[in-house]
């Protein structure tokens, strides 16, 4: 059988390939019959899944089971329906009717009825689709007559859309034919309606994906690219020209043989990774989760070797052909547009310069061969686009054209002044840039034109932090700085459409988000690498000095706002004049936050919360006022605690200095704002000590979170006990002090998120925080430790290997641990218990969770305020790792 008479669906034998003996004898019982057919469909799917495994071309694998199954239905019609046989009909329909039915799909039956129907035919075929569930056939029916057809097609297009797709299996041909007729596009959905309406779906199902395929857990089917992309083209080509064959959009002009050739292949690398898919889960799954992922790339052939995972490239094989088959998508469908939509033709062409023009809305060359002639027009298009923002998208024969054409981006073009000029104008559009930067991507151009940018098209990140390809990712950053420009998004994030406001060179920022990631995937430090890529653009592009040192510096940092503000104490001017040092001017910390905020939301919108946002927010602040003030003259400690205690104080109405402050340290007046500290100031001097603990919960509106404030007596693992219950409570903490005042009492403060990253609400919720770490830390009970979660799936698929880092804090002569591990159930509990074990005295922590991994530092000393000497920084290590090694906290 050729590939061309499968897409057709011609009738083709498979007698060689299985054992028929059960389907050539005369069935004595329905007992019998019940064991010889499940023997053959059990021994027909071992025979395609071994044919599977030896390289057999996959649409003959579908085809044959399509008809392994036809034959069993039409023995068990014949035998349950006997002299009724040819009464009602038999139909597939959906994948099914197309003869392309996988492992774990269900067939799809459609009991077509005559008007009048007896009893005796209802029970046969209750009788009938009863055996077939006992025979293991998964399946899903309906049962119509013509008259129902007609009313549910014209009330669901998907009813009408299954009937397109439809096979007569057995029974009445004549009643089969009636219904064809009575549901073709001349008595209801007509090719124009249908398009209209279908287009309209896809257009849904793209936007329930977040308008990409390139999601780390895709959907094979329903994605954007997937499957039923390609289904889409073949449902309007059976309503329009009446044939389902791909093979026929080349005779008749819509499709070249080698797009024919590329949608094809696109397709069958699709049709056998469902069927692996379907194959290793034993049922109709077709979401390529993490779960599947690594199992499917071995299978696939794909291995790992020095510088990438077999799963990754794996995956950016599936990312480039869903990308490919994309392009085709949107051609076809502007042809079909202009076929079924505009039959009289595009229009007349509305000039927009020597090479462009627009028909009915639609951008196109003036002639098929100004790309041949004038390759600069392959940059110029998307300009033109971006100036004309009421232009709908590309007419498919310039697709085409620039698709033929964009080898002619090579060495020499990237040097040409004119494509320099015309890339950099994009970038400077003050519209349409987001747009134009996604379309180039999906033509290919960008790739082309930048080659960096072409090495990590389709490249994932195999891990649970980022969750899209990094070309995705990148273009997303830009999407978001973009977005900064919007008036009508200025709600959003106001100190950023403020700030933007401000740079006086946009484009410069735009330049850093292409490139902060772009050597992803090479080994080595990206952010290294990819300043070398930037300056390379920047000096090819003829930017100054400076600005060419903005941008390189902005890639080569770009992750520095985002480490400092939650690895470090931003409350502290130590921590932040060391900031500032590096940022060096307000233009850059300018830039800087911008990106940052931008690539942060970017990566992952489950992690971006309230919490992040404070955070890069008051370091922006902080680093402002000190740059204003001067590097020259950075702002002291003592200076800071100063005035921090006089705001403090005249929040509680002046006077002297409340007595409970001299109890505390310099540390407690650095980390806490004014406002806290006056709330504090006030619950402890109402606080009666002989009720036990101090808990207060309450809503911290500048931090974006919620704060937990206890004061309690010494006691052993107290950290432990409070970080289970919070965690046994469902609260993330991301951030931890605590303060031992001189008469030994201990004040921790802590920072929680609800599971969702959003801030504790509600008078009750915030009761039962109260009351049970209370009631903890009143009553000490070392059952109290344990802790219940259960872990989401996908965690189990990223092994991360516990790296646990000292280094010495000289400012503050303290040590700072830094543990990176997998995120598990009572993981700040378990590191509790290590510093209890050892001695060790916890001042500060920052807690991050970054999908599967937990990024943590912790600033510590000894009991006697020291750092620690390699005495204790062994047994530390030894007693983290102990902890975290058991299985049950």
């Amino acid at each position: 059988m050729s590939r061309q008479q499968a897409s057709s669906h011609k009738p083709a034998s498979y007698a060689d390939w299985f054992d028929l003996a059960a389907l050539a004898e005369e069935p004595s019982t329905a007992s019998a019959m019940l064991r010889s057919l499940k023997q053959c469909l059990a021994d027909g799917n071992r025979v395609v899944a071994a044919r599977f495994d030896q390289g057999t071309p996959i649409y003959r694998l579908l085809a044959a089971r399509s008809w392994l199954v036809d034959r069993v239905l039409q023995y068990c019609w014949a035998y349950f329906m006997a002299s009724d046989a040819d009464t009602p009909a038999l139909v597939a329909v959906g994948g099914y009717g197309r003869s392309e039915l996988m492992p774990g799909s269900d067939i799809d039956l459609m009991l077509l009825m005559p008007d009048t129907v007896t009893a005796d035919i209802n029970s046969k075929a209750e009788a009938l689709l009863t055996f077939l569930w006992d025979i293991r056939l998964e399946v899903g029916h309906s049962v119509r007559t013509i008259a129902d057809c007609i009313e549910q097609s014209l009330a669901d297009i998907t009813v009408v859309t299954n009937l397109m797709e439809s096979r007569l299996l057995a029974g009445s041909r004549d009643l089969y034919s009636d219904m064809q007729a009575a549901t073709a596009p001349d008595k209801l959905w007509n090719s124009r309606e249908f398009f209209e309406a279908k287009l309209s779906e896809q257009h849904k199902r793209h936007h329930k994906y977040h308008d990409t395929g390139y999601n780390l857990e895709p959907n094979i089917k329903e994605g954007p690219g997937g499957l039923r992309d390609i289904q889409m083209i073949t449902w309007v080509t059976k309503r329009h020209f009446g044939t389902a064959s791909l093979e026929e959009l080349v005779e008749r002009g819509f499709l070249t043989q080698p797009e024919y050739q590329t949608l094809v292949e696109g397709r069958d690398l699709l049709w056998k990774t469902r069927f692996a898919l379907h194959t290793l889960t034993g049922r109709t799954e077709d979401r390529l989760l993490f779960d599947y992922q690594r199992t499917l790339a071995e299978q696939a052939g794909y291995h790992n070797d020095g510088e990438t995972l077999g799963v990754e490239a794996f995956m950016r094989e599936y990312y480039r052909t869903i990308m490919k088959l994309s392009r085709l998508n949107e051609m076809l469908l502007q042809l079909f547009h202009e076929e079924i939509l505009t039959p009289e033709g595009p229009g007349e062409p509305v000039v927009l310069n020597k090479r462009f023009q627009a028909r009915n809305g639609y951008l196109e060359a003036v002639n098929a061969g100004i790309f041949s002639y004038n390759p600069m027009a392959l940059l110029e298009m998307f300009l033109v686009l971006a100036q004309h923002p009421e232009l709908k998208g590309v007419r498919a024969d310039t697709i085409r054209a620039i698709r033929t054409h964009r080898d002619l981006i090579d060495d020499e073009f990237r040097n040409d002044l004119r494509a320099r000029s015309l890339f950099m104008e994009i970038i400077r559009q003050p519209h349409g840039v987001t747009h134009e930067l996604r379309r180039m991507n999906s033509y290919g151009v960008l790739a082309a034109y930048l080659p960096a940018f072409g090495r990590i098209v389709g490249l994932m990140q195999y891990d649970l932090f980022h969750t899209y390809t990094v070309d995705e990712h990148i273009l997303r950053v830009v999407r978001n700085l973009r977005r900064f420009t919007v008036h009508e998004f200025a709600t959003e994030f106001p100190l950023c459409s403020h700030v933007i406001g401000t740079i006086p060179k946009p484009e410069l920022l735009y330049i850093a988000g292409l490139f902060h990631d772009i050597a992803k995937g090479r080994g080595g430090d990206h952010s290294a690498l990819g300043k070398v890529d930037a300056r390379e653009f920047c000096e090819r592009h003829d930017l100054s000095e400076y600005d060419t040192n903005l941008v390189t510096w902005l890639v080569e940092q770009h992750l520095l706002m985002s480490s400092t503000a939650q690895q470090q104490d931003i409350d502290d001017p130590v921590v932040v004049n060391r900031f500032a040092r590096t940022v060096n001017d307000t233009i850059r910390l300018d830039y800087l936050y911008l990106l940052t905020v931008a690539d942060i939301r970017a990566t992952n919108p489950a992690m971006w919360n309230n919490w992040k946002d404070a955070l890069l927010k008051q370091l922006y602040y902080n680093t402002r006022r000190a740059l204003q003030r001067g590097l020259q003259d950075p702002l002291q400690r003592s200076e800071q605690i100063q005035s921090v205690k006089a705001a403090a104080l005249d929040l509680l109405g002046g006077g002297t200095y409340p007595a409970i402050w001299e109890q505390l340290e310099d540390e407690y007046f650095l980390r806490h704002i004014p406002a806290q500290i006056a709330a504090h100031t006030r619950l402890l001097e109402q606080h009666d000590r002989d009720s036990g603990s101090l808990v207060n919960v309450e809503a911290d509106s500048e931090r974006g979170g919620t704060e937990i404030f206890i004061y309690t007596r010494p006691q052993e693992r107290l950290f432990s006990r409070i970080t289970s219950v919070i965690e046994q409570l469902g609260l993330n903490v991301v951030d931890a002090g605590m303060v031992t005042m001189q008469d030994q009492n201990i004040l921790e403060t802590f920072h929680v998120l609800e599971a969702d990253g959003q801030p504790v609400t509600g008078d009750l919720r915030m009761s039962e925080i109260n009351a049970t770490l209370k009631h903890a830390i009143d009553n000490d009970a070392e059952h109290d430790l344990h802790v219940s979660r259960r872990l989401p799936r996908t965690h189990k698929h990223f092994p991360i290997k516990t790296h646990i880092a000292f280094r010495q804090d000289l400012d503050d002569q303290r040590t700072i641990m830094e543990l990176i591990t997998a995120d598990r159930p009572g993981l700040l509990s378990r590191v509790g218990r290590a510093f209890a074990d050892c001695g060790i005295r916890l001042w500060n922590a920052k807690i991050a969770t970054l999908g599967s991994r937990a990024e943590d530092f912790y600033y510590i000393t000894d009991l006697n305020s020291k750092p620690l000497t390699e005495q204790k920084l062994e047994c530390l290590d030894k007693s983290v790792r102990k902890y975290l090694e058991q299985e049950d906290s």
